[in-house]
């Protein structure tokens, strides 16, 4: 039976969300192209009609998840009160690519790389646009010292065993990056 091509693409999707969903949850080596598939509600044979490999699935899958939506949102204080939360950290799998991949991205293909590059830089423009006081001179350093700082914070909340520490990491990393903020200063 031949498949349309909304069909495909829409089996594409499908097979990018589950491999997301389950790269950020157990990382990249611990996944199986088959577990992605039966998680994508597809058989394993479909595979190789969308990608070349596996190396091939994780790049993609980078790109796709990674990719940040124009016009986002540039509240930088609900951005931060989102991503610096309980929830974000206890649900990986639904949460931020970069936090649960990138200590496990320098080991992957230079695709896979360019892509979480490309998301990078994706993520420190979107946090520029979300600092209209900020000086601009100061705002690309802001955005990257922001991110930087986001981005380690929910990697240290989510590995350590002290629900009360991991906690505190959030919240003062928070109150870190808005008094940067607030004061105009770059952090």
């Amino acid at each position: 039976m031949k498949v349309s091509r909304e069909q495909m693409a829409e089996n594409r999707r499908r097979i990018l969300d589950a491999a997301s969903s389950l790269f950020r949850d157990r990382g990249f080596d611990a996944v199986s192209v088959a577990e992605v598939m039966k998680a994508a509600g597809l058989t394993h044979g479909g595979f190789y009609g969308h990608f070349g490999s596996k190396d091939d699935l994780v790049a993609q899958t980078l790109a796709h998840v990674l990719a940040v939506p124009p016009g986002g949102n540039t509240d930088i204080r609900a951005y931060l009160e989102a991503y610096l939360s309980p929830r974000h950290r206890d649900n990986p799998a639904a949460g931020c690519p970069t936090a649960g991949l990138a200590a496990a991205i320098r080991h992957q293909t230079l695709a896979a790389r360019a892509a979480m590059t490309e998301g990078l830089r994706s993520q420190i423009a979107r946090i520029e646009t979300a600092l209209p006081e900020a000086h601009p001179a100061d705002r690309h350093r802001t955005a990257i010292g922001s991110w930087a700082a986001m981005v380690g914070a929910v990697i240290l909340a989510r590995a350590i065993d002290d629900p009360a520490l991991s906690d505190e990491i959030l919240e003062q990393t928070r109150a870190w990056i808005e008094a940067g903020i607030t004061d105009g200063a770059a952090l």
